[in-house]
């Protein structure tokens, strides 16, 4: 279950379903990514608390395209083209950027290693999180997944074509789709089943619809302000 946890007096969102890594959803109060310049300082002072609350001195982003490339971290800082990161050094933490698309955290409690996944459309339809899974070479049983704050099924309306492509990704994709409309969060979810995961949580709250909590790219005019998944190996 998703709740609410806070960070120098700012909301995060953690899941109850993985406490053995340190990983949360940054929300409009503690957010870490935008090109807004007036926000400068403010995304500067929420990565401070963050970095003291994790106990680093630095966290890595990739710089996302909306692409199926999955890198894993090892010793290195830049990551072109790289929608989804691999974690498999401790004392280290990734995080990457939302605003609609789904964040997808992943977490193997036998290896403890982790990873983040960046699902848009485009994402979700190259199967990102399955292919995630399967680089980090783990047993299903041993995975937990959490699917993150994203757009939600009534605000996703989308073209047949897109619809079309999703549901190529899925053996059954009864439920999740109407003629305009796809549930992007329970589609990265079910492929991820079907890939054998079962411990899986889908945060109940909608980026469009809860957009006093959460920065949304279609509800705010193509806002450059992104929410972040941020993860840490203990």
């Amino acid at each position: 279950m998703f709740y609410f946890d806070i960070i120098n007096n700012k909301k995060v969102l953690k899941s109850d379903l993985l406490n053995e890594a340190e990983h949360f959803f940054t929300t409009k109060e503690s957010f870490i990514k935008t090109k807004d310049p007036n926000l400068a300082n403010k995304t500067e002072e929420n990565k401070k608390d963050i970095l003291n609350f994790l106990g680093i001195g630095d966290i890595i982003c990739p710089k996302q395209t909306h692409s199926d490339n999955i890198a894993f971290l090892d010793d290195k800082k830049d990551f072109p083209d790289t929608d989804a990161l691999i974690l498999n050094v401790k004392n280290r933490a990734i995080y990457l950027n939302f605003a609609d698309c789904t964040p997808i955290i992943l977490y193997d409690r036998k290896q403890n290693i982790g990873a983040i996944a960046h699902a848009g459309w485009r994402g979700c339809a190259e199967s990102i999180a399955k292919k995630t899974f399967y680089k980090m070479n783990s047993n299903p049983k041993d995975v937990v997944a959490l699917i993150g704050p994203c757009i939600c099924f009534k605000c996703f309306e989308t073209s047949p074509e897109v619809i079309s492509k999703l549901k190529e990704t899925l053996k059954d994709s009864g439920g999740l789709f109407s003629d305009r409309y796809a549930d992007l969060a329970r589609i990265n979810e079910r492929q991820l089943r079907e890939c054998g995961i079962e411990k899986t949580d889908v945060c109940p709250y909608c980026t469009c619809c809860n957009n006093d909590l959460f920065f949304s790219y279609r509800k705010e005019n193509k806002t450059t302000n992104r929410i972040s998944a941020v993860l840490k190996l203990k």
